[in-house]
This record gives structure tokens, C-alpha cells and sequence, in this order.
């Protein structure tokens, strides 16, 4: 997931737009990019997986001037993308992931339409999403035919000399947010960009809602639908705690979501509760809460140089932050039986590796893992995360299971089925650990405090926004492409 933060100001912006974009350092690792509009475009881009935001654009910032302007912490593409097009010149950033690119593409290219931006995974998406906007009569006809072209999402900010066009996934499943301030007018992603930028929550965009934030206001340009299914992995995992969505806290989400998992877990005795850092603390916290028994840090995260394990796209790096970042505290461990609350379990490796084995070589008793959401069945048809179906733990467990892939899954989707038990027991002794017990959906549902049909929650159900597979169980076909 990539985070985007866009501002208009009747001064300099840039200082806004430097500190509101790196409030999105959490949700990517591969680039950065900022772009003011001044008497002209100016625009920068840099690497930031080996480097933090403010560091890499610390010097340039304090050049940079403009009113207006635009930024992005991208997950893999290069942006902001600046296009010469027949509406004028623009920058757009992008917050999604184009599940059809490489048939746009295609297409594309057939018409006689370039790309500059290629690497080794293909076309630039952020690119992409530029020349389907400019095949429309205008920019905001463009926009609308954009959404209609993908399948996916696309949350976008486009520059230009009007200020800054906002447009949120046409199912809202990436959020965007208005905020104000005396003269300035902002948008983000992330809502704890601006708490200490001391802007106002003015407005939460609607799904496929398009505004225009200008010098004179805010102009609306395109009314939202009624198709909203934002992420639910936002709360449990990928917002950052200060952020809300929908009005919603993501940090009073985790403590609920704790809360629900200890309501479960009465068969156990336990002296230490803990959260794997930072993402399962206050899954962890809400547990302790509802359970009486004390939190603790068995683990704790060097926060300085590492972030997270589950963004960078390589296997490799992801294992390397995982070792690197946690350090075991042998004196809380030693002798104790405890509770490891975590946001989710992906692939599993970093967990048993680089988590349950230092615990246990601190000397833990017991070791009780409580995800804080059901076991992931299907990667993100949304955003940039899990790609590849047989990474996911889950997966390798029915396989395991059953002898080979299956295409209807919706027994082992079902919390009280035999087979949901069978694969659960597996997870757990291939994890090595004494007990497992996932959060349900209903849980995680109510925890979240939406309705069920507000929410997407595709990679646990296989069920997806805006497709008649929506209304069928688990084994619809197109789960399984």
C-alpha cells in the first residue's frame, strides 16, 4: 500500500506537504516523491528503501516553493509521474494496485500510446492510470473513465494549475480524507498526517467521490456512490494507530479485536501477555484488558532502524527486518507461559524464524499465538501486498491436508468446521507452538464497528466488491485466477 498527502495554501506549502507526506513512512518502502507548483512544476523523487523520507528530502525541501503540491510514500512505483497532455500539464500520485494492467497496456500501446516509465515488473501504474485519464473529454471524465477501465483500485491526487483533484477508489476501499486550516486545504490518506499539522477532519471522501481542492475552496466535482467497501486490514494491521478510517480509530479497533480474542480464550492460564511490536500491541493491550493478566514487552522493536517486515517486496528483506528488528528480553521470558498477540499471520516463516524462536530460546514454558483476524486465504486483489496464493500459510496447510490445491475452500473458511480444526492444528504444530486460536469474522466485523457489507474482507472470504462473486461463497472461480 502506498500513502498519498496533497495540500493548497495561499502561502509556501511545501512545509505542510514535506511533514504531511512523511506521515505515510509506514504504509511503503521504495520510493518518495514530492512535486509543488509554483511558476512551475518542481519536482522530486528518491529511493527511501535504504533511507528515511526526511533524510533523503531534507535539503530539498527547504528549496522547494510553491501553493500547492502533492506527495507519495509509494510501495513500488516511482511517482509523482508528470504528464504533458492535451488538458495542460499535470503530476498525479496513486494508491492502489491495477489487477488488468498488463491488458491496458497492451491495449495502449496498440492504439500508438508510449510509456516512459518501465521496470522490471512492467508498466508504471501510476503512469498507466495518467494516459487512461487522458483518453477522457476532460479531467474529470477521464477519472470516471479510469475507474470503469481497471479492475482493482485506484485512489489518486492529480496537480495541475487549478490546485489539486482528489478522487477516492470507486469502492472505496483505499481511504481519503479533507482537512482545513486557516487558508490551507489538505488531503491524506493517513488521518494522523494531520493532527500535529494541525488541520481539522473536515470531510471522509465517498467512494468514486471527486473534489477539487483549490485557492478559493473546495469545489466538488463528482458525487460519491453508495458501493463503499473500504479495507478492513487497515485497522488490524496496515493504518498507522492515530489514523482513523470512516470516523473510525485504528488503535480503539486493535483493543477491541484483543478484547474479542481473550472472550475466546478461556481454557488457558497465562502469565504474560504481549504483542508482537509494533502492529500486534494493542491487539495485545485490549487482551490484557479483557483478560486480567498482565501485559509485557517480551520482545521489543528497535524502532530506529528497521520498519516493517511485511512491506519491502522481497522475501529476502522481509526476513532481514524480521531478525534484525525484534530483540528478545530474556528476564520476562524465562519460565513464563504466554500470549502472542499478532495482527495477522501471512506466510508464517517470520513468525515461527524470527519470533516464537527467540521466545523459546529465552525459555518460554508456552507459547499461545492469537492472530488478530482470520487465516488469509487469498491475496489482496486491491493493493500491492501478497501476491502469490502459495505463500499464504493457510494454503499450505490444505494442501497439506488434503494432498493438493483446491479450488472451494469455503470448509476451511468456516470457523466451525472440522476441517477449519484439521488446518488450524496443522498451522499450529508446523509453528511449533502450544495452542492457536484465530479471531472470527463476526469478531473482527464487530470489533471494526461497520457493517459486514462496508467492509472488504476478500482475503479471508474470497469474496470481492462490485462482482456477482460478492453474492457467491467462497469458491466462486474468479477467487482462484
Amino acid at each position: 500500500m502506498s500513502g498519498i498527502f496533497g495540500v493548497v495554501s495561499k502561502g509556501n506549502c511545501i512545509q505542510d506537504l514535506f511533514y504531511g507526506t512523511d506521515y505515510h513512512s509506514h504504509l511503503g518502502t521504495e520510493y518518495g516523491g514530492l512535486v509543488v507548483l509554483g511558476e512551475d512544476f518542481y519536482r522530486r523523487i528518491h529511493n527511501i528503501s535504504q533511507g528515511q523520507f526526511k533524510s533523503k528530502f531534507f535539503d530539498e525541501y527547504q528549496k522547494m516553493k510553491g501553493n500547492k503540491g502533492i506527495g507519495v510514500i509509494s510501495a513500488s512505483n516511482v511517482q509523482p509521474i508528470y504528464v504533458h497532455s492535451r488538458f495542460g500539464p499535470f503530476c498525479i500520485v496513486s494508491n492502489g494496485f491495477i489487477e488488468n494492467s498488463q491488458e491496458i497496456e497492451k491495449d495502449l500501446l496498440q492504439k500508438g500510446i508510449s510509456f516512459a516509465e518501465v521496470g522490471k515488473s512492467g508498466v508504471n501504474e501510476t503512469e498507466l492510470v495518467a494516459k487512461l485519464i487522458n483518453q477522457g473529454d476532460n479531467l474529470i471524465d477521464g477519472i470516471e473513465k479510469m475507474f470503469e477501465r481497471i479492475k482493482g483500485s485506484c485512489s489518486l491526487l492529480l496537480l495541475n494549475k487549478d490546485g489539486v483533484y482528489a478522487a477516492r477508489d470507486r469502492y472505496g476501499y483505499t481511504p481519503l480524507v479533507l482537512g482545513e486550516r486557516k487558508d490551507t486545504l489538505a488531503v491524506t490518506t493517513e488521518t494522523c498526517a494531520f493532527l500535529n499539522n494541525d488541520f481539522k477532519i473536515t470531510k471522509y471522501l465517498g467512494p468514486g467521490e471527486i473534489v477539487l481542492l483549490s485557492e478559493s475552496g473546495l469545489v466538488p466535482k463528482r458525487q460519491a456512490t453508495e458501493a463503499n467497501q473500504i479495507c478492513a486490514f487497515l485497522w488490524v494491521y496496515t493504518g498507522f494507530p492515530a489514523s482513523s478510517y470512516e470516523g473510525i480509530n485504528t488503535e480503539v479497533v486493535r483493543e477491541r479485536c484483543g478484547r474479542y480474542l481473550a472472550r475466546r480464550d478461556k481454557e488457558i492460564k497465562v502469565d504474560v501477555v504481549s504483542g508482537v511490536p509494533d502492529s500486534g500491541t494493542a491487539h495485545a493491550i485490549g487482551y490484557a484488558m479483557e483478560s486480567g493478566s498482565p501485559y509485557r514487552r517480551p520482545l521489543v522493536k528497535y524502532t530506529p532502524g528497521y520498519g516493517r517486515s511485511y512491506t519491502p517486496p522481497s522475501q529476502e528483506k522481509r526476513d532481514l527486518v524480521a531478525k534484525m528488528k525484534l530483540i528478545a528480553i530474556k528476564d520476562i521470558i524465562d519460565g513464563n507461559r504466554i500470549v502472542v498477540c499478532d495482527d495477522s499471520i501471512v506466510r508464517g516463516t517470520q513468525l515461527k524464524n524470527f519470533t516464537i524462536k527467540k521466545l523459546k530460546e529465552s525459555g518460554a514454558r508456552e507459547i499461545h499465538v492469537r492472530p488478530a483476524c482470520p487465516p488469509l486465504m487469498f491475496p489482496c486483489r486491491f493493493n500491492l501486498s501478497t501476491r502469490d496464493i502459495n505463500e499464504l500459510v493457510a494454503r499450505r496447510a490444505i494442501r497439506s491436508i488434503e494432498g493438493h490445491d483446491l479450488r472451494d475452500v469455503s470448509e476451511y473458511t468456516d470457523s466451525a468446521s472440522q476441517k477449519y480444526k484439521k488446518m488450524i492444528d496443522w498451522i499450529a504444530e508446523d509453528l511449533e507452538v502450544d495452542t492457536l486460536k484465530y479471531q472470527t469474522v463476526d469478531d473482527m466485523v464487530a470489533a471494526i464497528g461497520l457493517p459486514k457489507e462496508k467492509l472488504c474482507l476478500f482475503c479471508w472470504t474470497g469474496k470481492y466488491p462490485g462482482s456477482d462473486c460478492a453474492k457467491e461463497k467462497a469458491s466462486c472461480a474468479c477467487a482462484e485466477k
